[in-house]
This record gives structure tokens, C-alpha cells and sequence, in this order.
């Protein structure tokens, strides 16, 4: 094979082509497996691929098993491509590096290592002490992106937020009156919910709740089985318990995020309803402290959490720089200085303290525009 078929770290690219497909496959889990990572990999005999699998929904059974069971007695001698270092610790599944090394795979190939204290190398150790040669690193930085909410929160001890916006051109997200439908397309509306589904939870602000009154659900066809949390900041418990947000909570999770001396009769009625009841600290002003409140939902398990409003919480997580990613949906429309912005105030006063963002991509969604950003390190 000549040299223009390999990489500049030496694989090949047909090697890069099936850890792309363990990538691919991965992303099916995104939103679907939390506190779990999503996992994909390939089992390849000969340049063929002969058992694929991912993380199945609520984090088990793990992407390997899933693949080795596929393949059967043939995963023997082969090579397996995998996005995520193998557990090697018993949980509540077997450890996937002790089921490689039983079904005789010759070879793994492992886009980057698990830092979760429990694996942390031990995985890797673990296949080569068993005699199954290693290679780490490739596409490395495509797999932690792709991870980066379930990375983030061990690294971290916080979920990874994505901020959507749907706004006009002028960055406003209502007219004056509070009239918001439909300021973007169809399309966009149909990718809006398409990041709710690769999402573990939606976060909105009190104020969109009763301003709104929705639902905060997946509904694209085939996808309604893969709504996320629904998380509202309602520190002194406003919500009312006959929005539809309370009226559903039975059939969707919803967590009421709220402070610590929120009322303890008005949270049992919450309790009643199906509702979680979250406290959070509060900062010295009294509000809600969101770096804290951020620590607390890693705490229990969320990894990727996607905010869709107000402008006040919007605001507050953006000047905290606790966005990692926007997604801005912008349409071809014009409402003028009185319409609603998409951020409340921030209170900088140069624009070097302004929050920074990097574009990674654009794209058109019927009339609107999509851009892509991740924050500014």
C-alpha cells in the first residue's frame, strides 16, 4: 500500500474508516446512555467489518458485548476498533476488556483513553498484559469531542452545556409582546429537536416556562421514545402545577431545580405530581448558584445538557462561561430594538470581558441559517 493511503500517525485508510464507523456508530447513543459514555466499535477479519455494536439505551449492555455478540465464534483473531478505552472494573455489566481477551481478539485499536478513576489505563493494561497488541490515538480529538460531556464530568465534575438559540437576524428571540412563533423555519425546528434527542437533558428558565407553557419533548417521527430530562430553574417554586410541564411529568423525567429553603409543602405537591425536587445552593445574593448547580446534576449523572432560555439563565451560564457549545439558529427576519434579545444583560463594560466562541461550522436549514460554535478556550 503506498503512502498516500496512510495517515500522518501511520494507519491506513481503511483503518480510519473503521474507527470512523465505531464514531458513527456511537453517536447513536448520545443522550440515550448517560451516566455511561456512548461507545462504538467495529469487529474487522481481513478488511471486513464482522460484528459492529454501540451503547444501548440506559448505558448497558456496552458497546464491545454488543459487537462480540454479533460476530459470535468469529470475533476470534480479529481487530477491534473502539472510541473509548474498555472498562476493565465489575459494575453492574462484566468488564468489556475481560470479554475481548476471552473471545481471542488478536488486536485493539483504541481512539482514546477512559479517564473514569475505575479504567484510567487499567483497561489497556489489561489487553496487552493478556498478549492483545494496543494502538491509541486515532482520532483521538473526533472521539473526545464526541464524549466530551461524559469526559467533562469526570475531568470536571460538570455536564457539558450546549446553548440553543433560535433568534432574528438582530438577535432577538420575541417581539415586545412575547410573541416567539414560529420566528425560524420548519427545518430548523426539526434539527431543534434532533438536539434534544442527543442531549441527556433540556434546561429552560422559569420565565420561559410560564411565558411558553411547553413541553420540552422530542417529537420528530421515530424519535419520541428519546425525550430528555427536563430540567427548570424555579428557585422559589412558581411553576404552576397545571402547566403541561407537571401534567406530563409522569410520562417525561422532570426535575425542578430550586433552593434550599424552597417551601416544603408547595415542593411535596411538586413530589405528587411525578416531579424531582433539586436543591441547589444559592449564592450571597441569593440567587442560584449555577457553577454549584452544575456540580450537583454531575452528581447525578448527567453528562450532556442542552439550554433552550430564558435570556436571564442564558446570560448568567454565559457570563459564568459554563456554555461549551451554541448552536445559534438564525432567521431572515428583522424585529427591531423593542423585540425580546436572546441574552439578558451580562454587565461587562469592555470587550475584552465579552464571552468568546469559536465557529466550526454553518449550515442552511430551508430559509435560516444554523451556525456551530464551541467556547473559546
Amino acid at each position: 500500500m503506498t503512502a498516500a493511503h496512510h495517515t500522518k500517525a501511520g494507519h491506513s485508510a481503511a483503518e480510519l474508516g473503521f474507527m470512523r464507523s465505531a464514531l458513527a456508530l456511537a453517536e447513536r447513543g448520545l443522550g440515550a446512555v448517560w451516566p455511561n459514555p456512548a461507545v462504538g466499535c467495529v469487529l474487522v477479519r481481513d478488511g471486513q467489518a464482522i460484528g459492529r455494536g454501540w451503547t444501548q439505551p440506559g448505558g448497558r449492555p456496552h458497546a464491545e458485548t454488543e459487537a462480540l455478540a454479533r460476530a459470535g465464534a468469529a470475533a476470534k483473531g480479529t481487530s477491534a476498533y473502539i472510541t473509548l478505552e474498555p472498562c476493565s472494573h465489575h459494575g453492574r455489566t462484566p468488564p468489556c476488556a475481560d470479554a475481548l481477551i476471552r473471545a481471542g481478539i488478536a488486536r485493539a485499536v483504541v481512539a482514546c483513553e477512559d479517564p473514569d478513576p475505575r479504567v484510567s489505563g487499567a483497561g489497556i493494561a489489561r489487553l496487552r498484559a493478556a498478549g492483545i497488541a494496543v494502538e491509541v490515538g486515532l482520532c483521538r480529538a473526533e472521539a473526545r469531542a464526541q464524549n466530551q460531556g461524559f469526559l467533562q464530568r469526570v475531568e470536571a465534575g460538570r455536564p457539558l452545556l450546549t446553548l440553543k438559540v433560535a433568534s432574528t437576524l438582530d438577535g432577538r428571540i420575541a417581539t415586545h409582546s412575547g410573541a416567539s412563533r414560529w420566528i425560524t423555519g420548519e427545518t430548523a425546528r426539526a434539527w431543534g429537536h434532533s438536539l434534544r434527542a442527543s442531549h441527556d437533558a433540556i434546561m429552560i428558565g422559569i420565565g420561559t416556562a410560564l411565558a411558553d407553557d411547553p413541553l420540552l419533548t422530542c417529537r420528530l417521527p421515530g424519535l419520541e421514545t428519546r425525550s430528555p430530562v427536563r430540567l427548570i430553574v424555579d428557585g422559589r417554586l412558581r411553576l404552576p402545577l397545571t402547566s403541561r410541564l407537571v401534567r406530563s411529568a409522569a410520562e417525561v423525567p422532570t426535575w425542578l431545580l430550586v433552593r434550599p429553603d424552597a417551601e416544603p409543602m408547595r415542593a411535596q405537591a411538586y413530589r405528587a405530581c411525578g416531579l424531582e425536587v433539586v436543591k441547589s445552593p444559592v449564592t450571597a445574593a441569593g440567587t442560584l448558584d449555577l457553577p454549584a448547580l452544575c456540580r450537583v446534576l454531575a452528581e447525578r449523572g448527567l453528562t450532556r445538557i442542552l439550554i433552550e432560555g430564558g435570556a436571564r439563565l442564558s446570560a448568567g451560564l454565559v457570563r459564568q462561561r459554563l456554555i461549551d457549545r451554541l448552536e445559534w439558529f438564525r432567521a431572515p427576519r428583522l424585529i427591531g430594538g423593542d423585540g425580546i434579545p436572546a441574552l439578558a444583560p451580562f454587565g461587562i463594560d469592555t470587550v475584552d470581558q465579552a464571552a468568546g466562541f469559536v465557529r466550526i461550522g454553518v449550515r442552511r436549514a430551508g430559509e435560516d441559517l444554523v451556525e456551530s460554535y464551541v467556547r473559546r478556550e
